[in-house]
């Protein structure tokens, strides 16, 4: 337990660094191509020893000398000798749309003071954060109760492509001359604009989930200008956007099942059922009661669906949100179930979600019937109820969007040193995606964790992974890539949690599900 406890101190305390968006010092108006580094508004990112600026990029690369945006950038130089100085790592803690300032301070948490070598490179993307300007649609857009996600009858159908097109339409009306360029190509090319600004001769990466993505694009795009990548949460780049969706409905069903079965097997401490499908049937019959009485007027069925997508994402909240369930199903604490739904969707900020749309539905082409999506997603669901329909409508102002969509990268790794990280059952972003990723990286090897289910979790103190990632930033080296296609090297994923029998499990810190907000690809 206590090597548990260590664990989630320090994904807490990496939250913190990951999640907060902080306000960068005014700076004068920039010539393209410099960033004038100077205080950091933010008081952990001035303890941390950082420094923040603005880059001037091209709004549209086509026409470089036209129209300009502003990329915050935060840094934090190398604390080792000048004779082991290893250069720039930029950082991306996925989304998309997730801010990277705070994540600057990655580097204190790679073993063995690895991460000493580098200048590390925290930014916003395009449209996020405190870069300028910034997206934001709807504000509270998230805020319950809403129309159930499953579309059993045509009004809800109809609510729900109601909902989904005034989304698209705010925002053009916030952002029209943003939305065309916020592919991944945009943000991989301002990269390159932070490369060329810091006068680096090369790049390293560390990149989480989405972040992955963006590495591979930029590795793709500009290979003789990659020195060593860190994969953790693999994209499938051939699924890029509709299909890898519906992949990941199967791949939380399997994972959301594993947890009932966990919830099953500690039966005298939730008492929700003594097998998973009695924890699976009380799951879905609170869920079911909740449309016509929702929690404190709040928290309805897609409320109660959003708090506990959580457990499939880290299995550190798995006590938590057992305690929620059965908390609600024996004493109706609507407290509780409103605190975690809280803690999932946020305050109701929207910069995150618009900006996941604004990369997604122009990175690739989405279907442009909606019986197609309605085909697609009402199949799944009937192999995978969880996520499915929740999933769909996340994603459906994509089939109103008013930006084009552009033509996927072929991705090609060249001769680029990447270490791919995964756990075999990370729902999010589906073990297959990273054995894809490797087969074009041929300078790759690829660390799995079998039967792991927590999403993105590397320098979260496990050490057989952490201790990896630490030799492969001092040294480059890498786990012996073996023959075939499958994982390189092989760690044990942490055991999964023991609940404390007679103990409410502790509400999880908030940066804590931020922290996951931001690595997670989708949701």
């Amino acid at each position: 337990m206590r090597r548990l406890a260590v664990v989630v101190v320090v994904a807490c305390l990496m939250a913190t660094a990951l999640v907060i968006t902080p306000t960068v010092a005014a700076v004068g108006k920039l010539r393209a191509g410099e960033i004038s580094f100077g205080r950091c508004d933010e008081a952990f990112l001035r303890k941390a020893h950082a420094r923040c600026g603005f880059l001037s990029a091209p709004l549209d690369y086509t026409d470089p000398g036209g129209a300009q945006i502003q990329i915050a950038v935060s840094r934090i130089r190398h604390t080792s000798s000048d004779a082991k100085y290893q250069g720039v790592m930029l950082v991306n803690p996925g989304g998309p749309g997730g801010s990277g300032l705070g994540l600057v301070t990655l580097g204190q948490y790679v073993p063995k003071h690895a991460g000493n070598t580098y200048d590390w490179i925290g930014f916003d993307p395009r449209g996020v954060g405190t870069s300028k300007p910034a997206i934001s649609c709807i504000p509270g857009y998230f805020k319950g109760p809403r129309p159930p996600y499953v579309p059993s009858t045509d009004e809800i159908e109809a609510a729900w492509l109601e909902r989904s097109e005034g989304y698209a339409d705010a925002c053009v009306e916030d952002a029209a001359a943003l939305l065309p360029h916020m592919t991944t190509i945009d943000a991989a090319r301002d990269m390159e604009s932070i490369r060329v600004a810091l006068d680096a001769p090369q790049i390293n990466f560390y990149g989480f989930s989405y972040g992955t993505y963006l590495g591979q694009v930029y590795a793709t795009l500009f290979p003789a200008n990659v020195r060593r990548m860190v994969f953790d949460g693999n994209v499938d780049p051939t699924a890029v956007w509709y299909q890898a969706n519906l992949n990941q409905d199967i791949a939380f069903e399997k994972v959301i099942h594993i947890w009932f079965g966990w919830i099953a097997k500690y039966n005298r401490v939730y008492h929700l059922g003594k097998t998973e499908t009695a924890v699976q049937k009380r799951y879905y019959a609170a869920q079911r009661a909740l449309t016509d009485a929702p929690a404190g007027g709040i928290v309805g069925p897609d409320e109660w669906a959003d708090a506990f997508l959580y457990a499939g994402y880290a299995q550190s909240l798995w006590t938590y949100l057992a305690d929620v369930f059965s908390s609600w199903v024996h004493h109706g604490d609507a407290k509780k179930v409103i605190q975690a739904f809280r803690f999932a969707d946020g305050p109701g900020d929207d910069n995150l979600f618009a900006v996941y749309l604004a990369v997604i539905c122009t990175d690739a082409p989405w279907p442009t019937a909606w019986e197609t999506w309605q085909q697609d997603n009402w199949a799944t669901h009937e192999e995978a109820p969880f996520f499915t329909w929740g999933n769909a409508w996340f994603n459906a102002p994509c089939f109103f969007w008013g930006a084009p969509a552009g033509v996927p990268t072929d991705v090609n790794g060249g001769s680029a040193q990447v270490l791919l990280i995964s756990e075999t059952l990370d729902a999010a972003t589906p073990f297959s995606g990273s054995l894809e990723v490797r087969s074009r990286f041929p300078g790759s090897s690829l660390i799995a964790e079998p039967g792991g289910t927590t999403h993105a979790g590397s320098l979260f103190g496990n050490a057989c992974v952490d201790d990896k990632i630490a030799a492969f930033l001092a040294t480059g080296a890498l786990p012996p890539r073996l023959p075939g296609d499958g994982p390189d090297a092989i760690c044990k994923p942490f055991p999964r949690p023991v609940p404390e029998d007679g103990r409410a499990a502790r509400r999880p810190d908030r940066m804590l599900l931020a922290r996951l907000k931001m690595a997670m690809l989708w949701h």
